[in-house]
């Protein structure tokens, strides 16, 4: 976690620093001024701040919550730019006003004292508000880079727990620092920290849509580093620099470390300041004419941003359709529901029955699904959001082992466009089911009478051709959509990796179309590999027997239209599956080919619910077929590793581009218990 928390721990050390500095001075300056009475109004300014700083970090949190998950990532990054600007600006602040910070407070403290309590407690809040805001936002943005809380808010707590340490000792003229090179060195560190969190803010803006270029990648070591290893960890958690990183990220990090940190070493030469002129403390405010309770004042400034917080967070948030809860049960579905305004609404649905329910807000002529709900427990209560427009509505409850209900229908009027997805049923997926299995049938065929011949290539010693052969018997393997159990636990034995087994490639259960390229790739005679050619033939016919007759869920279907080239990026483009033959690319090759067959199929179910999906998705095959005929020469293939930095970046960059065109699929073509 130390790798997530240290940014954090960072900004907290240096921003506590800073705002207890000035805490101290306050303080130290009142209590030479001889006015320790007026001591309750810098805590008072103090306490605002930090009330105003905590209602600002949940305003954050809790309305980025509520944004569609492209909102979110163009608020974040938004906020990450904003977040970079402020804190260069408080590193050169810090660096040029550290030596005259005292004097300056003190002369305002001075001046305060005459002028009542009102002007302490706003030049207390306005000394430490600013840090508190910073910190917030800086806070903010580094648990989003890190992709959860914990960490980051544990290293801040650290930091600020250690920054009040050191006020307090320099306070107590029992330590003494440097100050001026400790935020010189510090500042440096955050200049670098940064850099880093302005990429990652860059990144957001382009997954937002607000920024082009997400797929314009200028680094992509993913196949060559480890990204879950401790330093690859270390360094993402720490610098925000991630093994794939686009141009403009690479750009604005390069720049902005450039620039800044050559300001920054240079440094901002100012005049030594004038010392300020001290007051005898002489000077006393005039008395008040009534005394209020101690506490009001504390307890306003903290419960006023409170307040404020709290009702931002709910403005933000998508009221509840008619501010009414939806009830569902196995005999009454949608009792509550009133017609609803048009737009984006919330649902409060509550399960008041004794059974699971799916639930599903729908179009009653034609069973549209306009929203959904899956496994609503019995006695809980979950929000479904829904963007609703002129037409008739109704709602749909299946409970667990029972009969669908529907509620009464209710019109909306006005504008908007709200698009259903029309549900799909098995029956619907028995015909593309039907023509895909007979199309893996016909290949299974095929790949029978092609492993007879690789085996007899090894019987015969004849490698060379065993090797052409090989390739040719994979790639109808790897056209037939084996992904994620497919074909059961002949997978494994077919084209099993020898990942995880204890003596790796010389493991006796290495078996398969992998263990054969390995031995014909690395000098292995026909002997050694005779038995396994032979068994894999034996696996393969076993394959075509059984296949018939193996359970494949309809619902399944749309899934591999993702999953195929899923595991194409994560194995194929990777090199991760090359046992030395240096042939990824073909597979990779014969994946595309299984995964348009699967669209075809499925394309008459896809264009009439999202006609616009298939051109998408025709295009990004092309782009990607484009790429890797480039990539081979007859029957030569470019090895992964080969293929420059340029080609790989081309090639995962549009294989995930068409990855994130597909993603849609499942859940248009899913199965919905409504239907």
């Amino acid at each position: 976690m130390w790798d997530d928390a240290f940014p954090s721990f960072l900004i907290g050390l240096r921003e506590g620093l800073e705002a207890g500095l000035i805490v101290s001075i306050l303080v130290a300056t009142l209590v030479r001024a001889e006015a320790r009475s007026r001591l309750p109004q810098v805590w008072t300014g103090v306490l605002a701040a930090v009330a105003v700083a905590m209602s600002f970090g949940a305003v954050l949190t809790f309305t980025a919550a509520s944004m569609p998950q492209t909102a979110q990532e163009a608020f974040g990054g938004t906020l990450s730019v904003i977040a970079v600007a402020f804190v260069t600006a408080m590193v050169f602040w810090m660096r040029r006003s550290a030596r005259s910070l005292s004097g300056e407070l003190k002369e305002k403290i001075t001046g305060a004292l005459a002028m009542g309590s009102g002007v302490l407690i706003l030049t207390s809040f306005l000394a430490v508000g600013r840090e508190g805001l910073e910190t917030a936002l800086f806070l903010w943005t580094t648990a989003q880079a890190a992709g959860e809380s914990a960490g980051p808010l544990t290293g801040a707590g650290i930091g600020l727990v250690l920054a009040t340490i050191l006020c307090w000792g320099l306070y107590r003229r029992v330590l003494k620092i440097n100050l001026t090179k400790f935020f010189t060195a510090t500042g440096a560190v955050l200049i670098v920290i940064a850099a880093g969190v302005l990429g990652y803010g860059l990144r957001d803006l382009q997954e937002g849509g607000v920024l082009p270029g997400k797929t314009a990648y200028a680094v992509d070591l993913g196949s060559s580093i480890d990204a879950g290893s401790w330093y690859s960890t270390l360094v993402q958690g720490v610098l925000n620099l991630t093994p794939t990183m686009t141009w403009l990220q690479v750009i604005a990090y390069v720049g902005y470390l450039a620039v800044v940190m050559t300001l920054f070493v240079r440094g901002v030469r100012g005049t030594t300041p004038k010392p300020a002129k001290e007051r005898t403390g002489t000077e006393q405010p005039p008395k008040a004419a009534r005394r209020r309770p101690v506490w009001v004042v504390p307890a306003a400034v903290v419960a006023v941003p409170a307040v404020i917080a709290g009702a931002v967070v709910a403005l933000s948030r998508p009221k509840p359709a008619g501010d009414q809860t939806v009830a569902v049960s196995e005999s009454e579905c949608g009792k509550g529901f009133t017609a609803p305004k048009p737009g984006r609404q919330t649902f409060q649905m509550k399960n008041t029955g004794g059974k699971t329910s799916e639930v599903y807000l729908i179009d009653p002529s034609t069973s549209a699904v306009y929203g959904e709900i899956e496994g609503l427990a019995p006695g809980t209560t979950r929000d479904l959001v829904a963007t609703v427009a002129g037409g008739t509505y109704a709602w749909r409850c299946v409970p667990t082992g029972g009969k669908a209900v529907t509620s009464k229908s209710v019109t909306v009027t006005g504008g908007g466009a709200a698009r259903p997805v029309v549900p799909v049923s098995e029956q619907d997926l028995a015909t593309p089911l039907k023509q895909y299995k007979a199309y893996v049938g016909q290949g299974l065929d095929t790949l029978v009478g092609q492993t007879k011949t690789l085996a007899d290539d090894i019987t015969g010693d004849h490698l060379d051709k065993a090797r052409t052969d090989w390739l040719t018997a994979h790639r109808t393997y790897s056209s037939l959509g084996a992904a994620y159990g497919t074909f059961e636990d002949f997978d494994k034995k077919i084209n099993g990796r020898a990942d995880g087994l204890t003596d790796g490639v010389h493991d006796k259960d290495f078996a398969g179309f992998h263990r054969i390229e390995y031995g014909l790739w690395h000098g292995q005679s026909a002997k050694d590999l005779t038995g396994a050619a032979q068994q894999l033939a034996t696996d393969v016919e076993g394959l075509r027997k059984a296949f018939p007759s193996q359970d494949f869920d309809p619902g399944d279907l749309p899934l591999r239209a993702h999953e195929i080239l899923e595991n194409t990026l994560q194995f194929e483009l990777t090199g991760d599956t090359d046992e030395g033959s240096g042939t990824n690319l073909a597979t990779a090759d014969a994946n595309l080919s299984g995964t348009r067959e699967l669209l075809t199929v499925l394309k008459p179910l896809l264009t009439g619910r999202a006609p616009k999906v298939l051109p998408t998705v025709d295009a990004d095959i092309a782009r990607v077929q484009k790429l890797l005929d480039a990539a081979h020469d007859g029957g030569h293939w470019t090895p992964v590793d080969q293929l420059g930095a340029g080609g790989r970046q081309r090639l995962n960059g549009a294989t995930g581009q068409l990855l994130e065109d597909l993603a849609p699929i499942p859940d248009l073509l899913e199965i919905r218990k409504s239907a």
